[in-house]
C-alpha cells in the first residue's frame, strides 16, 4: 500500500531505507489483516496516518538499542512498526489470541525481522520474570491504571511504560495517577512525539517504574488476554495460517 504523496516526507523521515519494509507492512494489514479480523475494513485507508506514522513517531522516546516488550500487540502496533523503523531494538510482541499471533508470526517472516523480534502467545501477567525490558508499549489496550498493573512489572527498574493514549491522556492520568503510584510507577508525563512532522503528534503516557511491585492480578484484559496460554508458547517467526 503506497505511501499518500501528503504523508511521504513524514514517512522517509520515521523509516529511512526501511521504508520499503513499513509499505510491505501497510499492504499486509489492507489485505490480510482486514480479511483477518485484525484491521477494520475502514481503516484500511487511514493505515499510514492512523497507524504506521502515529506509532513510528515514538521512536523518538526509545534509547537506542534498547529491548522493548509491546504488551496486547494485536495486528503489531506499535511493536512491528517500531522494530521496522528502528532495526537497533530488539522487540517481544506478547499477544495472547491465536489468531493475532499467527498473523504476527507471518508478518515478522515476510518483512525479514526474525533476528530482532520474537513473538509470544502470552498474557502480560504471565510474563512477569522474564528478563526486564527497557521500555514496555501499549496502543489502545486499557485505562492506565489496569494498564500500568500489567505492563510495568515487565520493565526494569528505572524502565518506561510508554502507552500510546487520545487527546483525553492528561484526564486520565489526573484519574490514576494514585493508583499509578501505588503501582511502583513515577508520576506519569504526557509526551507528544512528531510534533512538527505529523498532524496531530501522538500522544504517549511515560511512566518510569520506580520500585518493584507485585504484578496486578485480573481476570480480563481487552488488549492484554482474556485467554490463559502457556507462559512457554512463543512463535519465532514462523506459524501457521488460521
Amino acid at each position: 500500500m503506497p505511501v499518500p504523496p501528503e504523508l511521504l516526507p513524514a514517512a522517509q523521515a520515521l523509516f529511512g531505507e526501511r521504508l520499503d519494509r513499513a509499505i510491505a507492512y501497510a499492504d499486509l494489514l489492507a489485505t490480510d489483516g482486514v480479511v483477518r479480523g485484525l484491521i477494520g475494513p475502514h481503516e484500511a485507508p487511514r493505515i499510514w496516518a492512523r497507524h504506521l506514522l502515529n506509532c513510528a513517531a515514538v521512536t523518538e522516546l526509545i534509547p537506542p538499542r534498547a529491548s522493548v516488550v509491546d504488551v496486547g500487540s494485536g495486528a503489531g502496533l506499535p511493536g512491528i512498526v517500531l522494530a521496522v523503523a528502528r532495526p537497533d531494538l530488539t522487540v517481544t510482541l506478547v499477544e495472547p489470541l491465536a489468531r493475532r499471533t499467527a498473523f504476527l508470526a507471518e508478518v515478522v517472516t515476510a518483512l525479514d525481522l526474525e533476528r530482532t523480534v520474537t513473538v509470544v502467545r502470552a498474557r502480560a501477567e504471565e510474563c512477569v520474570g522474564r528478563s526486564p525490558a527497557d521500555i514496555v508499549t501499549a496502543r489502545a489496550v486499557a485505562p492506565l491504571d489496569r494498564l500500568t498493573g500489567w505492563c510495568l512489572p515487565l520493565a526494569a527498574l528505572g524502565g518506561r511504560l510508554l502507552a500510546l493514549k487520545g487527546e483525553s491522556a492528561a484526564d486520565e492520568v489526573a484519574e490514576h495517577r494514585d493508583a499509578i503510584g501505588r503501582l511502583g510507577g513515577a508520576t506519569p508525563v504526557v509526551r507528544r512525539c512528531g510534533v512538527g512532522l505529523i498532524d496531530p503528534p501522538t500522544t504517549v503516557v511515560e511512566i518510569v517504574r520506580e520500585r518493584a511491585v507485585g504484578p496486578a492480578r485480573s481476570k480480563s484484559s481487552r488488549g492484554a488476554g482474556r485467554r490463559s496460554t502457556s507462559d512457554g508458547d512463543v512463535a519465532r517467526g514462523r506459524a501457521r495460517r488460521g
